[in-house]
C-alpha cells in the first residue's frame, strides 16, 4: 500500500479497506492530465517565489520524464498505489529526490483531482463536438443529393404525408446541431480552473491562480474554493448532453433498423457495418444500429447514478465524489464510439429511392392534398375530408392508389374532380408546393442547405 498520508495513523489500513478506497484502477487514465496540471502548478510556484527555480526545473523535468516513459511503455502504472496522484508523486520523488516533495506545496488532492477531471472532460467535450461535426457533414451531403428523393413522412408510425429524404434527414441535422450548441454552452461554463482552491479553503501561500489558469488555457480561476472542489455540475451537464446525443442516435438507429427490414426495404447497409446469422444464411443484421440503440440505456444510467450520488452531499469534498469517474468515463467512451460507428454506417448506406417513392404513393400520403384539391374547387374542408376518406377506403378495397383511380370513378365521389387532379396529387406537386420555411419543398430545402453549409463552415470553429 502506497499512500500520500500516514503521520496521523499508528497502524496500516486494512488491505480490504485500502482496495475499496483506492481509485487507481480507473483514474489511471488521468495520468497525462495529472502531469500537465502538476507542471503548471510547479511553474506557478517558481514564478511566485514559493519554490526555487532549481527545484522547479527538477520537478518539471522529472514529470516530463514520467510522462514520456508512460507514453513509450517504459513505465507502467503500479496499481498498488491509492490513486494516480500518489503514483506520479511517488515516482517523481523516486527520480529527483527531496525536490519532488515540494510539488504538493499549496495544493490538495481535492483541487488536484478537480483539475484533472475538468481537463479530461474538457478534452472529451471537444472530441464529441468534433464527432458531431463529422456526422453533420455526412447528413448534409445526403441531404444535398436527395432533394427530390420522395418518401412517406410518418406520424404514429403510419404513413402521413409525402416528404423527401433530404427533409427527413434535416430533422436529424437540427437535433445534432442543438447537441453541438449544448456542448458549446457547457464548454463556456466549465472552462475555469479549480487548482489553488486547496482542500476547501484556499491556502496561505501566495499562489497566482490567474497565471495557473492561463497556462492551462482556462478563462480564469474558479471564484469559490469550496465550490471548486465539490462541483460536479459540469459532469452532470455533460452526462445530460451525452444522454440527449445518445437519444438522438437511438431514434435515428430505430429508423435505420426499420428501413433495413424486408417490409420497408428503404436502405441497404454496407457489409462492413452489418453482420450475419450463425444459422440463417439469408440474414443481414443492423447490429451497429441495434447496439447504438441499446447502449443509450447505459448512458442514461450514468447520469442517474451521478445525480443520485450528488443529491445529498454537504459541502465541501466527500469521498462519494470518487464515484463520478467510472460512470463518466464509460459514457464518454460509449457515445464517442457510437458517434464514430454510426457516422461510418450512415455514410456507406445505400438508399432505395424507387422503393421509398412507391411506399409514399401506396400509403395514400397524398390524401391531404386530394382533400385540399376539393377545397380549392369550393368544397368545405370537412366535407372534402369525408369524401377523400371514402375514396381511400375504396382504394384499399381495390388494392390501388388514388392516382390509379380513373376520372370517371373519381367523379362518383365528387363532380368537382377533373383531369387536373392527377397533377395536383402527384408526389412532385405535393412536395414542391410546400414552400413555407421548414417545409420539404425543393426551394425551401435549398435555402436551408445554404444555412447549414454556413453553419458547418463557421460554427464548428468556435469550440
Amino acid at each position: 500500500m502506497a499512500t500520500l498520508w500516514g503521520g496521523r495513523f499508528t497502524k496500516e489500513t486494512d488491505q480490504k479497506v485500502f482496495d475499496f478506497n483506492a481509485s487507481i484502477r480507473f483514474d489511471k487514465r488521468l495520468a497525462e492530465m495529472d502531469i500537465t496540471g502538476s507542471v503548471s502548478h510547479a511553474t506557478m510556484l517558481k514564478r511566485a517565489g514559493i519554490i526555487s527555480a532549481e527545484d522547479a526545473t527538477a520537478i518539471i523535468d522529472g514529470l516530463m520524464s514520467i510522462r514520456d516513459d508512460l507514453l513509450k511503455g517504459d513505465l507502467f502504472i503500479d496499481e498498488s498505489f491509492e490513486d494516480i496522484h500518489s503514483f506520479v508523486e511517488a515516482k517523481l520523488i523516486e527520480r529527483i529526490g527531496d525536490a519532488g516533495k515540494k510539488l504538493h506545496t499549496g495544493r490538495s488532492r481535492n483541487d488536484q483531482v478537480a483539475l484533472d477531471m475538468r481537463l479530461y472532460t474538457r478534452t472529451y467535450v471537444i472530441t464529441i463536438h468534433e464527432r458531431l461535426k463529422n456526422l453533420l457533414f455526412v447528413i448534409y451531403d445526403l441531404m444535398e443529393s436527395n432533394l427530390d428523393t420522395y418518401m412517406p413522412g410518418f406520424t404514429h408510425l403510419q404513413k402521413a404525408q409525402p416528404v423527401t429524404l433530404a427533409h427527413h434527414l434535416g430533422a436529424y441535422f437540427e437535433m445534432f446541431k442543438r447537441d453541438q450548441g449544448r456542448l458549446y454552452d457547457l464548454f463556456k461554463r466549465m472552462n475555469y480552473c479549480p487548482l489553488g482552491a486547496g482542500a476547501l479553503a484556499g491556502t496561505t501561500y501566495p499562489l497566482d491562480r490567474d497565471f495557473t489558469a492561463s497556462l492551462l488555457d482556462f478563462y480564469g480561476p474558479t471564484s469559490n474554493s469550496m465550490d471548486s472542489v465539490s462541483d460536479r455540475d459540469y459532469l452532470l451537464e455533460f452526462l445530460s448532453d451525452l444522454s440527449i446525443i445518445a437519444m438522438h442516435l437511438s431514434r435515428f438507429s430505430e429508423e435505420i433498423i426499420l428501413w433495413n427490414s424486408n417490409e420497408y426495404g428503404f436502405i441497404e447497409l454496407d457489409d462492413a457495418y452489418s453482420t450475419g446469422s450463425s444459422i440463417m444464411p439469408q440474414k443481414k443484421n443492423p447490429d451497429i444500429a441495434e447496439l447504438v440503440r441499446g447502449k443509450t440505456g447505459r448512458v442514461y444510467g450514468a447520469l442517474m447514478s451521478l445525480l443520485t450520488t450528488m443529491k445529498g452531499l454537504p459541502l465541501a469534498y466527500n469521498k462519494d465524489m470518487q464515484e463520478d469517474k467510472e460512470v463518466s468515463f464509460d459514457s464518454m467512451d460509449t457515445v464517442n464510439s457510437c458517434l464514430e460507428l454510426f457516422t461510418g454506417m450512415l455514410s456507406t448506406t445505400k438508399f432505395n429511392k424507387k422503393k421509398m417513392e412507391e411506399s409514399a404513393v401506396k400509403g395514400f400520403t397524398n390524401a391531404t392534398d386530394a382533400a385540399d384539391y376539393l377545397v380549392k374547387k369550393g368544397m368545405p374542408f370537412r366535407d372534402a375530408h369525408s369524401v377523400i376518406g371514402r375514396l381511400v377506403l375504396y382504394c384499399i378495397d381495390q388494392g390501388i392508389s388514388i392516382d390509379e383511380v380513373d376520372i370517371g370513378k373519381l367523379k362518383e365521389f365528387s363532380e368537382l374532380f377533373d383531369e387536373d387532379v392527377y397533377e395536383a396529387i402527384s408526389l412532385k406537386t405535393c412536395v414542391e408546393r410546400r414552400l413555407t420555411v421548414g417545409a420539404p419543398g425543393i426551394e425551401a430545402m435549398k435555402s436551408v442547405l445554404v444555412e447549414y453549409k454556413k453553419y458547418l463552415e463557421e460554427q464548428n470553429s468556435e469550440v
